[in-house]
């Protein structure tokens, strides 16, 4: 062997880039493969498939999936240590109405040359693209995983030692915002498998940032109830929309402003998305409106506390008005996995942020260092499945990946190739650095 590569010189690292400017074609093949596989939620079987034959292709020494469909990878270093699961979701959202497109195939992962905005979005470069659906959420920062998974194997077969375990993961259903892809696997599938893990990176899009947390989410569903009369003698009635009103002016005149902010993640929000009322007919009063809430909340927010808010406005007014009737409650939703599994799960993603001064996160900073990309930090404004490895289980979690969110969910999707490139290497070498960081990276996250 050639030595334990944490105390190597830094020209392992070039290697590193080495290697991955050398696996450019296939993994932009890779890439746009992926693109061309729709894999709306609910339906990703084809592409876990996809992610399961590169990954033998490749020389992965495990690849399974699981009883929901959720696809595993893993490297084996040559000496024990942490456990890094590198996480990417295999569901997109629609391509919505093709005409949007610019000429593009939303599923045809055409390669040109573009305009396309720099990491900081200060100015245009112009560089090679592939577009197409999920080009930017995530699948080109899944091939960036999956192939920082085979530069470790490159790595292993020169001869050099490194410790613990990669762990690639692309789970199923993250769009619908439950998390129950990731809960199945961290909850079920790795205690089945006799694996666990130590910390996650994220491919969701980060332009070769390092992203550090979000606010945490929670869809409420306020109910406001009157009595039905005919429109015709509505003061036999009590019309439930008109009851909503002071309801709805108090969330955004009063309780909007006074919600809390965090210096990185900014100020906790909340919106009213959706208003709905029964029966819904032209002649007749109606007698429930129901208000769909997007709650944004940063850490140390409690989701009893959120909901706590609303009953207070609703207690509020029913004191004031013996007529006004409402309750509040947490959204839930029933998903069912390509292979049938179900869960009913609640819509509440708790917040999470991993310090720029934890050991994880310095780890994956001197890593990027190393194979000379600059450092920078970042939060999303959505939310992503490190509300269960961070917010929940508190393990540290970061982002990095190729891609840039304000291509995602739009009919410009679309990911830079050199930036996929940059990416596997960064991914290698955070996986590197992590694993012989010690027990500081792996700090349980407080807040």
């Amino acid at each position: 062997m050639m030595g334990d590569i944490g105390i190597m010189k830094p020209e392992v690292f070039q290697n590193l880039n080495e290697i991955a400017v050398e696996m450019k074609t296939d993994v932009v093949r890779f890439t746009q493969k992926l693109i061309q596989t729709p894999s709306i939620s609910g339906e990703e079987g084809d592409l876990a498939d996809l992610l399961v034959e590169e990954m033998e292709k490749l020389g992965y020494d495990e690849v399974f999936k699981d009883d929901q469909g959720n696809v595993f990878g893993l490297v084996k270093g040559t000496e024990d240590g942490p456990t890094i699961m590198y996480n990417s979701h295999m569901d997109h959202v629609s391509a919505g109405d093709a005409n949007n497109w610019e000429g593009y195939d939303p599923y045809g992962a055409e390669i040109d040359i573009c305009e396309i905005d720099n990491q900081d979005k200060t100015a245009k470069d112009i560089t090679e693209c592939i577009h197409g659906r999920a080009a930017s959420d995530v699948k080109a920062g899944e091939a960036a995983q999956i192939y920082a998974g085979a530069v470790l194997l490159k790595l292993r077969e020169m001869g050099y030692d490194f410790k613990g375990k990669f762990m690639f993961q692309g789970v199923v259903q993250e769009e619908p915002a439950e998390m129950v892809g990731m809960k199945h696997v961290i909850d079920k599938t790795l205690p089945a498998k006799g694996l666990t893990y130590d910390a996650m990176v994220s491919s969701e899009a980060t332009s070769l940032k390092l992203y550090c947390g979000h606010r945490g989410r929670v869809e409420m569903l306020v109910t406001v109830y009157g009595r039905t009369s005919h429109g015709s003698a509505p003061w036999l009635g009590i019309n439930s929309i008109y009851k909503a009103v002071p309801l709805i002016s108090k969330i955004k005149d009063e309780l909007y402003p006074s919600l809390p902010t965090d210096p990185d993640l900014g100020q906790s929000s909340i919106s009213l998305n959706i208003i709905e009322c029964l029966p819904g007919a032209l002649s007749i009063v109606p007698d429930k409106t129901m208000l769909s809430l997007d709650r944004r909340f940063i850490p140390g927010e409690k989701v009893e506390d959120v909901i706590k808010q609303i009953q207070d406005i609703i207690d509020e007014l029913a004191a004031a008005d013996p007529e006004f009737k409402a309750d509040v409650k947490i959204k839930t939703a029933v998903e069912v996995s390509y292979t049938g599994v179900e869960y009913e799960a609640e819509k509440n993603m708790p917040a999470w942020k991993t310090p720029k001064d934890h050991g994880f996160t310095k780890a994956a900073a001197e890593a990027l260092e190393a194979v000379g990309q600059e450092v920078k930090y970042g939060y999303w404004d959505f939310g992503t499945d490190g509300s269960k490895t961070a917010g929940i289980d508190r393990k540290p979690t970061i982002g990095y990946s190729p891609m840039q969110e304000q291509y995602a969910h739009t009919p410009y999707d679309k990911v830079r190739t050199d930036f996929i490139v940059k990416a596997i290497a960064g991914n290698a070498a955070i996986f590197i650095k992590a694993t012989e960081a010690g027990p500081d990276a792996y700090k349980t996250l407080e807040w």
